[in-house]
């Protein structure tokens, strides 16, 4: 089996590669390409990634490349994790809209849709390239942001072999385990919803619903990400919801965070990103493998214990270091991992992805709309798992959502500049159509290198 990442000079390809070799033989994985068309950072990012695999899976055929038609060729398997415009276009995405005093997070704020304008077409792109040179059978996990209005657009334009995947529910489930001192992966947790804005019902453990243990639990509010909600909320709702919920939930607070920061996500992220790939530029990563680990570690920490701090003002304390040879879910490749496992060895284990709504399995939205559902495979195909239950607080909110990555789908898709301001002006947490249109104006003006021109 041959499995494709597109990005693999992302500062997160160890993780990837960590994944992939750990379930190599297990998943009878040959052969394992990481392409990126930044050679700096495939350099440094995708050699740590090979040295890595190299340790856990000597026998898989692990190769670097910048020729995207060479590395997708006779794929069984490919993985999308890109950032057209780089951190630089992440930071001007989110300072627009802050400007205008709307939430510029990349994927449930306002410069999502900007983030959208560059991720869609340079996705569509290595679509065909996967129709074109790829083997018949392959599919596409999209990890590129913001997934649910990136998966949906992909589906909406015929792209039926692609799913989107996001590590931030098992990131969740994953911390509950640790909290809860359970074996890892020991859980089968049900979600449903769209991406970023999911919501579990059900977590089981040996046959115990442990949801309503963690709502209850005084600790979970501190040390799991449990940590951005409020107790006496949840106890009410009696779900747990998918941490960027606390946008939805805190709208205001989360804006008036940021800018009492002084530095959005985005630019912390740049910032580190930036001083991790100086530190590491001048060292050759073949030969001093652990010094360059050890830069790594230092700086990813900081990106790892920042995480939402400046919105939420709730902060990590974790001395963080990269274990090689530690058991962990694997992220986003664990997720990409589980669907091909299910797909090649009918394993029967339920995921969470971005799938059409099968079945109509959510009955309020329609079967051709995404969403971030617990899913099985029956027949080859991703057949969403129904929630049990689903309150009108999250109809509501899932089908405002929906409308907005809808009409966003429809304007990329067509350069449609009355469709995008009509779906900003939905979103829930912009709600303004003054707003929406400026934002539009704005956000087509920055991407016309890579959207070109609205129609």
């Amino acid at each position: 089996m041959k499995i494709t990442v597109i990005g693999g000079g992302g500062v997160r390809s160890m993780f990837l590669s960590k994944s992939i070799a750990n379930r190599a033989k297990e998943l009878n994985i040959t052969e394992l390409v990481f392409m990126d068309n930044d050679s700096e950072k495939l350099n440094i990012y995708g050699k740590m990634a090979k040295e890595v695999a190299k340790m856990l899976a000597p026998q898989m055929n692990f190769s670097l490349t910048e020729d995207s038609v060479e590395a997708i060729k006779n794929a069984d398997y490919v993985i999308t994790t890109i950032r057209a415009g780089g951190d630089t276009m992440r930071c001007r995405d989110e300072r627009i809209a802050l400007d205008l005093g709307y939430l510029g997070q990349e994927t449930t704020g306002a410069a999502g849709f900007s983030f959208a304008m560059r991720s869609i077409p340079a996705l569509a792109k290595y679509c065909e390239i996967v129709k074109k040179y790829a083997k018949p059978t392959c599919k596409v996990f999209n990890f590129t942001n913001p997934a649910g209005v990136v998966s949906q657009t992909l589906r909406d334009m015929g792209y039926d072999f692609t799913f989107g995947i996001c590590d931030a529910p098992s990131g969740m489930v994953r911390s509950f385990e640790e909290f809860l001192d359970l074996p890892l992966g020991s859980t089968q947790s049900y979600c449903y919803g769209l991406n970023h804005l999911s919501f579990f019902n059900e977590i089981i453990y040996d046959g115990e619903n442990i949801v309503p243990k963690l709502i209850e639990s005084d600790s979970a509010y501190k040390k799991t990400d449990l940590r951005y909600f409020n107790k006496e909320d949840l106890l009410k709702k009696q779900f747990i919801p998918n941490e960027y919920l606390y946008y939805f939930y805190e709208p205001q607070k989360s804006v008036q965070n940021i800018l009492n920061a002084h530095e959005t996500r985005g630019e912390q992220i740049e910032r580190i990103n930036r001083e991790m790939t100086r530190a590491l530029k001048g060292i050759d990563i073949e030969r001093d493998f652990e010094k360059a680990l050890k830069i790594f570690e230092h700086y990813y920490g900081l990106r790892e214990n920042s995480y939402m701090a400046s919105e939420t003002g709730e902060k990590r304390d974790k001395i963080y270091k990269f274990d090689i040879y530690s058991e962990d879910d694997g992220g986003y490749a664990g997720v990409a991992l589980g669907i091909i496992d299910a797909l090649e060895n009918n394993s029967g284990k339920p995921f969470i992805a971005c799938v059409p709504n099968k079945n109509k399995a959510m009955d309020f939205l329609y079967e051709t709309d995404t969403v971030e559902i617990s899913c099985k495979i029956e027949n080859g195909e991703a057949v969403p798992i129904a929630p049990r239950v689903v309150s009108e607080e999250n109809k509501v909110l899932i089908s405002a959502v929906k409308e907005y990555e809808q009409l966003s789908s429809r304007a990329i898709r067509l350069r449609d500049k009355a469709a995008a301001a009509e779906a900003l002006a939905v979103h829930p947490l912009v709600n303004n159509r003054e707003a929406a249109e400026k934002l539009v104006t704005a956000y087509g003006e920055l991407n016309k290198n890579y959207f070109g021109e609205w129609i």
